[in-house]
């Protein structure tokens, strides 16, 4: 049973016990609905007061319903429900109250919660709005403008701030069961009845033309080429117009719009696609991760640094280990100076600072990596330094210990061949900033045992990180899906479009950024190195990549020295188109005997975007990655590509499949097949009319 009912001495306490949130499930309404007709048959019921158990009240709908037919009306009449008692009715909270869970407070006469609670309508990140009156209740209580902060900014608020926008009616003492009771008795006692928040009428001063006008352009900045905070907007708006009946069926027509779009189908798929990353198939449920206590990481560079405050940040201690003293004195120095960046923006607090730098301990020995359960390398990417780096670890690990190494290119079977621990190696991809950046790609060798293989994933959990599962080839699955995306933008500046061309068609699209800005953040420097490097892997073509070589021979490696695409002015990363970076691409094309052509954004879209897709489908026919969805979470949370968009694999699905190979056709007969030859699976879902999605239940 979900939901019990107590009444004694006249008040009827409803509580409800759904772990691990307390969604407002299918099961929990079908409860709710029985109790509130127990309630209405019985004439001893003088208030009612309803309460959740377990660590939070109603954390909100439950989003595996999302994918069928519409329940909002479900939710409404329920809600209504608990509103048309003739008695008061008093939502007692605690935890996390979102969405669904704060619409149902809204229809309760009374508010209350505990120290610490926290309030939240985030609906439009997942493409649509509050369908469960919350557009049409929450207006009437905080007016136009704050429901807007609410749904709009989509960011929980705290006790305090709800009581100032008027949703709260009381900070009550914990526990929050007998806080809600001394609530509703001090009610009955001063004599309150019911209070109905739909009978409310809204503010017109907090609904005026110049606060929608501002809110409409606020909208369209934080949420740019999405369409739900708009809707939102219309559906709160409508709150200060119309009758609340006549409100809620328009927000009903509204959320049904929303639910439809594009926009909420994508957001909902990568949602999904996020909690599907730990299911390996083949993988025993039996299997059990490795307890980690202790980590280390070789290397006190940027990557190696950041990786560190991952591990201190969870409460791990890690021991940072680098070969010189000079070079770990500055990784410590930079996380420092992190840490307290995090101060000076309010992120943490001095004593929170104080705590995690005592969790990192340097080291110049490997002997102090003996204890550790987990080691990550992160040193320089030459394969032999890491062989030696590995064999060292070899020799004074503890048996067990899982051995990780954060290449991003390289061989790691070749790797784990310098241990005689094949079975405990595995491939940790983080991404820069580490300490930022939610992608972790886990790369598995053949030899990989499904014990490694579940601790790593697992300790993506403490870390904050999305796992995502590759087997190893060069690049993985991001980086090598990155190669022909970034092939054509750096192509289309030698045939002429300026850098800001190109990166402003991709940003107006939906990346958070053009790809020649993060080749001048990441370093111009770095993708020479790699394909000086890897040189043999690439095709013979003389123009590959070398917008990224001319640049580098002219000693512009972006913002590290102030020049790169754009030109940087000190202490400040805004880019500056530069004539002399545009002088030097053009010669160097006319060195290469690369004509001059004009690219629309079209063109520029379709010649990063359908490259990546085109080899995201050799990645899924190799086995590299075990789903198209899987692909989605690497590219939106570590690439920079829009949720809104789903991912490169549910965009391709979006446009059809038959669109992106006749587009790759089409780049064939402009440039020939040697970058512009379709993948064999997507000629084969092509033909058999399949989509990606098609394919990925094929292989559950």
């Amino acid at each position: 049973m979900i939901v019990t009912l107590e009444v004694s001495a006249g008040l009827a306490l409803i509580s409800v016990n759904n772990p691990p949130v307390n969604t407002v499930s299918a099961a929990t309404r079908r409860e709710l609905f029985q109790v509130l007709a127990d309630i209405r048959a019985r004439s001893d019921v003088r208030a009612v007061a309803l309460v959740c158990e377990g660590r939070t009240f109603f954390s909100g709908a439950d989003i595996s319903e999302f994918a069928g037919p519409p329940m909002e009306e479900e939710f409404r009449q329920l809600y209504a429900e608990f509103e048309a008692l003739p008695v008061p009715v008093v939502a007692g909270m605690h935890g996390t109250v979102l969405g669904g869970g704060l619409e149902l407070a809204l229809a309760c006469h009374y508010r209350v919660a505990v120290a610490g609670t926290r309030f939240g309508l985030p609906e439009v990140t997942l493409g649509i709005i509050p369908g469960a009156g919350g557009t049409q209740r929450m207006p009437r209580l905080t007016g136009v403008e704050n429901a807007l902060e609410l749904i709009v900014g989509a960011r929980p608020v705290d006790e305090v701030r709800a009581l100032a926008l008027g949703f709260l009616d009381a900070v009550i003492d914990a526990p929050v069961r007998a806080g809600t009771i001394a609530f509703t008795e001090s009610l009955l006692n001063a004599g309150r009845g019911p209070r109905r928040t739909s009978e409310r009428s809204v503010d017109p001063a907090s609904a005026t033309p110049e606060i929608r006008e501002r809110l409409t352009a606020q909208a369209r900045s934080q949420y740019p080429n999405r369409s739900a905070a708009l809707t939102a907007i219309e559906a709160v708006f409508a709150a200060a117009r119309l009758p609340f009946a006549q409100g809620l069926a328009f927000e009903n027509e509204l959320g049904n719009r929303a639910k439809a779009s594009v926009e909420s189908k994508a957001l909902i798929h990568v949602f999904f696609a996020e909690r599907e990353t730990r299911k390996v198939p083949g993988l025993a449920p039996e299997v059990r991760a490795r307890p980690i206590a202790r980590a280390a990481v070789i290397g006190a560079g940027t990557m190696g640094a950041g990786i560190a405050i991952c591990f201190a940040n969870a409460g791990l201690p890690v021991t940072l280990l680098d070969a010189s003293r000079e070079a770990l004195d500055r990784g410590l120095a930079s996380i420092a100076g992190i840490y307290q960046s995090m101060v000076s923006r309010g992120r943490i607090s001095p004593d929170e600072r104080q705590q995690r730098l005592g969790q990192i301990q340097g080291a110049l020995d490997y002997a102090s990596l003996a204890d550790a359960d987990v080691i990550i390398e992160a040193v320089y990417e030459s394969l032999d330094l890491k062989r030696q780096v590995f064999a060292a670890l070899d020799r004074i690990a503890k048996p067990g210990a899982l051995l990780a190494t954060n290449t991003s290119t390289l061989d790691i079977a070749a790797i784990a061949a310098a241990t005689t621990r094949a079975q405990d190696v595995i491939g940790l991809h983080f991404f820069a900033p580490a300490n930022v950046m939610p992608l972790l790609e886990v790369v598995r060798t053949g030899d990989s045992s499904p014990e490694t293989i579940r601790s790593a994933l697992d300790l993506a959990r403490p870390l904050k990180k999305t796992p995502v599962l590759a087997r190893v080839c060069y690049g993985f699955i991001g980086n090598r899906m990155m190669e022909g995306y970034a092939r054509e933008a750096e192509r289309m500046v030698l045939e002429g479009a300026s850098p800001r061309q190109v990166d402003g068609a991709l940003e107006g699209w939906g990346m958070s950024m053009g790809i020649l800005a993060v080749f001048d953040m990441a370093g111009v420097d770095v993708s020479v190195n790699v394909h000086k490097a890897h040189a043999d892997r690439y095709p013979p073509d003389p123009s590959y990549y070398q917008a990224d070589f001319a640049l580098h021979a002219a000693g512009r490696l972006g913002q590290k020295s102030g020049r790169g695409y754009y030109r940087y002015l000190p202490g400040d990363r805004t880019r500056h188109d530069d004539p002399e970076a545009i002088a030097i691409l053009r010669a160097s094309a006319e060195r290469l005997g690369i004509a001059p052509r004009a690219h629309s954004d079209q063109e520029i879209l379709e010649r990063c975007l359908l490259p990546i897709i085109n080899e995201g489908l050799r990645v899924l026919e190799e086995g590299v990655a075990m789903r198209a969805s899987d692909i989605d979470v690497v590219w939106t949370s570590g690439y920079g590509f829009p949720r809104y968009r789903g991912g490169p694999m549910f965009y391709a699905d979006t446009i059809g499949l038959k669109a992106v190979y006749d587009g790759i056709l089409k780049y064939r007969e402009l440039f020939g097949p040697m970058h512009w030859q379709p993948a064999a699976l997507l000629e084969r879902l092509v033909r058999d009319q399949r989509t990606l999605a098609d394919w990925d239940r094929t292989r559950d």
